[in-house]
């Protein structure tokens, strides 16, 4: 293993790939998993990582491919996800992800007692819930009314790192965590490593994965492939929003402007991220169009 010499250089874990070399330490994945979870480090006996691509039954089928998947006790599996861009549809892709990974656990033939629970983590680098300033959230499946539990076996958290800037909270293994997650500093790693033995063994792989050269180059690829990502994304959106504009000043609709508010504005961001662009203009002059995507994209 080749290693640089660059000491100050450190990698940010909630790249995905440095947080997928990070989830290769099982003791890393024990106390993640145990902090997410609410449980004892010591209940976790065992941690396997598991291949990451879901199985498809048919061609046709959408091929899912997880970030990160934990087989907990021989029972409980963990899909962990970071996810750094804005994503407008994380909640429709977390459930695909969790509901394909609860699925795939009996063929054809076998009883659902197999069904083991599943559990989805969503690392966001942006803001979900905006209306809401905790950091932390945990879903599963309740009646509305009587609010008793369904099921416990799909389990959805989330985790949201830019509110940690903006609002204190009370500390706790997740907490510390997150914070490590969020770090960019040495300083800032070195204080949470010294808040949990666990976090102390993730910063120990941390500094030494950051110190070997291969990797190094296939973090900073990584990191030019999400910044190329991220200017495509935002050059997308308002070229869509010019041409959401200009489609709506042909038709004399307040200039466009009322054209880009409510439904449409929410068609225009699905358009952008389905790599749909050339149907923007069309979407917002033609209402016959318009109403057929509302209806396809369920809006």
């Amino acid at each position: 293993m080749e290693r640089y010499a660059d000491e100050d250089f450190i990698m940010k874990p909630k790249v995905d790939f440095c947080f997928k070399e990070l989830m290769e330490e099982a003791e890393v994945r024990k106390g993640f998993s145990a902090a997410v979870l609410h449980i004892p480090p010591e209940d976790i006996a065992e941690t396997l990582l598991l291949p990451t691509n879901l199985r498809k039954k048919y061609e046709e089928d959408k091929l899912g491919i997880l970030d990160v998947r934990v087989l907990l006790n021989n029972s409980t599996q963990i899909d962990i996800e970071i996810q750094v861009s804005p994503f407008l549809l994380w909640p429709e892709r977390s459930l695909f992800y969790l509901a394909k990974m609860f699925t795939d656990q009996i063929e054809k033939g076998e009883g659902y007692e197999k069904l083991e629970k599943c559990v989805h983590v969503g690392i966001l680098d942006f803001i979900l819930f905006g209306e809401d300033k905790e950091y932390y959230s945990c879903f599963h499946i309740r009646e509305d009314v009587r609010n008793c539990l369904y099921t416990d076996k799909l389990e959805v958290h989330i985790l949201e790192l830019p509110k940690l800037k903006k609002h204190d909270y009370p500390e706790t293994e997740l907490l510390n965590w997150a914070k490590f997650m969020n770090a960019e500093r040495q300083e800032e790693f070195e204080e949470m490593a010294e808040k949990d033995q666990y976090i102390e063994k993730a910063y120990e792989a941390l500094k030494n994965i950051s110190a070997d050269q291969e990797k190094r180059l296939e973090y900073e690829a990584r990191e030019k492939a999400l910044r190329d990502h991220d200017y495509l994304m935002k050059s997308n959106w308002e070229a869509g929003l010019e041409a959401g504009k200009k489609a709506g000043e042909k038709i004399g609709i307040n200039k466009g402007i009322e054209q880009g508010e409510g439904r449409v504005n929410r068609l225009i961001q699905l358009l952008i991220v389905n790599s749909r662009t050339d149907e923007i203009e069309k979407a917002v002059s033609d209402k016959e169009y318009q109403q057929a995507l509302f209806r396809e994209l369920h809006l």
